[in-house]
């Protein structure tokens, strides 16, 4: 059986991880993934941009399963008002996600 679902992403600096999981959490998502990332925007390079083992990453990518999209547009909105003026960052989501094996997100 599938499920369907919205899937926010957010890509931004590493030293926000804790404030914007609790925004998460507090929006009532029931979990995330959470990667390092590097990569090249509009404010320059990240890292190497050249994942290695030993590179010490400064950007973060979210990702969150929500059961429909209004939960992600303000866990995004939420994000951007606090941060998105002051650190890099960048949110989207993903309109349409079919979950096939989940219990429940």
């Amino acid at each position: 059986m599938t499920q369907q679902a919205s899937k926010l992403v957010i890509v931004t600096e590493k030293l926000l991880l804790k404030k914007i999981a609790k925004i998460i959490d507090n929006t009532g998502a029931t979990g995330y993934t959470v990667v390092e990332v590097g990569g090249k925007g509009s404010r320059n390079v990240r890292s190497s941009g050249t994942p290695t083992l030993n590179d010490n990453y400064s950007n973060i990518k979210f990702e969150v399963l929500t059961p429909n999209r209004e939960m992600a547009v303000k866990i995004a909105d939420e994000v951007a008002t606090q941060f998105f003026d002051d650190y890099s960052g960048i949110a989207y989501v993903c309109n349409v996600m079919e979950i096939l094996h989940a219990h429940t997100f």
